[in-house]
Parts: C-alpha cells; sequence; structure tokens
C-alpha cells in the first residue's frame, strides 16, 4: 500500500535517539490523524540497529554497510520511502513534528512539489547558541550560496524538507552530493526545473545531533559547490521526466481557467485592476 506520509530518519551511530524519535512520531499521527503513515529510519553504516527493528509494518531500517554522509542516507530512504508526500528531518526531530503535518498539508491538499523550513523567514523562532567561528562561517556560506548558486535563496540548510513522492523518484537519482552540501544541490536541481516549492517557518526544539566542524565542513562543502557546477556544465541535471511533469501539469491548470478569464470586475469603470506584485525570482545564476 501507498502510505500518505513517509518521514525519513538519517542518523548515524543513534539508535537509541531514532527509537525515541519513532515514538514521539507515533503519537503525533495518532494524536493528529493526516492519513497513513511510515517511518523509515536509515542507518547510515553505523551498524547499532538491532533485529527488533524489523518486526513493524510502518516502521522500516534501511541499513547502508557504509558510512558516506547525510546526503546518501536521505538519498536512501527516499528511494525505499512509498508514501504521496516523503519528508526528511534529523533523527533528533530538532524542529516542531507538527511541521511535518504542515509539510504534508502543503503537498497532498496544495499541489506543491517541494516544501523547505527556512529559518530566515521572519515568523521562524530559530535560538541556538553559536560560537562565533560557526556564526561567521554560516553567515558566509548562506550568502555566498545564495547569491551565487541559488538566486536569492539564502537558508539551503535547515534539516527540515518535504517532495512529492513522484518528484522525489525522478529528482533524488539526479543527485551527487553525499555530504553537507547535498541540500544545497537539491534546492538548485528543484530551481534548474522550475519546481514548486514553498518555504515555511521552524521552531527550533533542540539541536543534540550536530557533528559539524566549521573549518573541515566549510572546505568540503565549497568543493561540493564546485562540483555542482561542474554537474551542471556537462548536463547531468538535466530530466526530461521532470520537464514533462511540470509542463503536463501546467496544462492541466490551463484547461481548467476559463478560455476568458475575468481580468477586471465589470461593476468598475476605472479598468483593469493592479496586477499582483510578483514574488521574487529564485531562480538559481547558473541555470
Amino acid at each position: 500500500m501507498t502510505p500518505d506520509i513517509s518521514v525519513v530518519l538519517p542518523c548515524f551511530r543513534a539508535e537509541p535517539l531514532a527509537r525515541r524519535s519513532v515514538q514521539e512520531l507515533r503519537e503525533l499521527f495518532r494524536a493528529h490523524p493526516a492519513g497513513s503513515w511510515e517511518v523509515v529510519v536509515v542507518d547510515d553504516g553505523g551498524g547499532d540497529f538491532g533485529a527488533d527493528w524489523d518486526g513493524e509494518a510502518a516502521v522500516r531500517v534501511v541499513r547502508l554497510p557504509a558510512n558516506r554522509g547525510k546526503g546518501a542516507a536521505v538519498a536512501a530512504g527516499m528511494a525505499a520511502a512509498r508514501g504521496r508526500a516523503r519528508v526528511y528531518t534529523d533523527v533528533d526531530l530538532p524542529y516542531d513534528p507538527a511541521l511535518i503535518l504542515v509539510c504534508a498539508e502543503y503537498i497532498l491538499r496544495r499541489g506543491f512539489h517541494l516544501v523547505v523550513g527556512d529559518r530566515t523567514l521572519p515568523s521562524s523562532s530559530y535560538r541556538q547558541e553559536l560560537g562565533w567561528a560557526r556564526r561567521a562561517a554560516s553567515g558566509l556560506a548562506s550568502t555566498f550560496i545564495g547569491r551565487l548558486v541559488t538566486g536569492g535563496f539564502f537558508d539551503t540548510q535547515c534539516g527540515l524538507k518535504a517532495l512529492r513522492g513522484d518528484v522525489a523518484d525522478r529528482i533524488f537519482p539526479l543527485l551527487k552530493i553525499d555530504r553537507f552540501a547535498f541540500d544545497v544541490e537539491l534546492i538548485y536541481v528543484s530551481l534548474i526545473h522550475r519546481l514548486d516549492l514553498k518555504r515555511i517557518p521552524v521552531r527550533l526544539r533542540q539541536n543534540g545531533t550536530s557533528s559539524v566542524r566549521v573549518l573541515r565542513d566549510c572546505a568540503r562543502a565549497a568543493a561540493d559547490v564546485l562540483r555542482i557546477k561542474y554537474h551542471q556544465l556537462r548536463g547531468e541535471y538535466t530530466s526530461r521526466a521532470l520537464h514533462q511533469m511540470v509542463e503536463r501539469e501546467f496544462r492541466a491548470v490551463c484547461h481548467e481557467v476559463p478560455a476568458r478569464p475575468v481580468l477586471f470586475d465589470a461593476a468598475d469603470s476605472s479598468g483593469p485592476a493592479a496586477a499582483p506584485a510578483a514574488e521574487p525570482s529564485l531562480r538559481p545564476s547558473w541555470a
């Protein structure tokens, strides 16, 4: 059967934490029924998950033979997931779990292809004590990526994202980055294919599993950004399936619009109403 919601939890040597988070998700879905659900826990080569995880129909474990990084773990979880809406977040559920239901609502009821948490939105609550080096590195990375890679989309790294199931099946096989910059690559590929993307504010509860090392990971992220450019120049992010999907959905909407759409109120003799202000473009600068 195809569940309505899949939640993918990548982790490395965090079996007790994964067990607690799965129980919290069970309670969430019982308290707020939003359709059928499943949880896919991905063991990224830690080897600490016992056989007792294999007995639950709604909870599955995907075991990777070696540690490959969060990007590879999320990709493996998305490939194993079956949900019509597929959400991934960190194994410690750092953001309010109710936001998983919000993501599913935007995908299942409102038709978005991709929903991403954005810590820079005014309604976000993101209080985390960071050292000066971490703050400086984060600010520089966000500015660099936002201006030069993702065309104005500044928060690519928030650990809460959701995709429509058929979109996940098409987009994850295109991705090449296994570690921290995989979120940048996901947003970039989504933008160049003009997917419908919704940003939502997030509320941070905790951040207990961060394994970021400022100098090491900044260097790796910079190298991965260059790799994204390399793959783009080689045409490796081209997807006829994604292009056709977007085109088909656009045409379907066009068929639902009246042949002569009303552009102004007939009772208003002053003429057509002013067009709404366009949203800022999120086209990537490399597209």
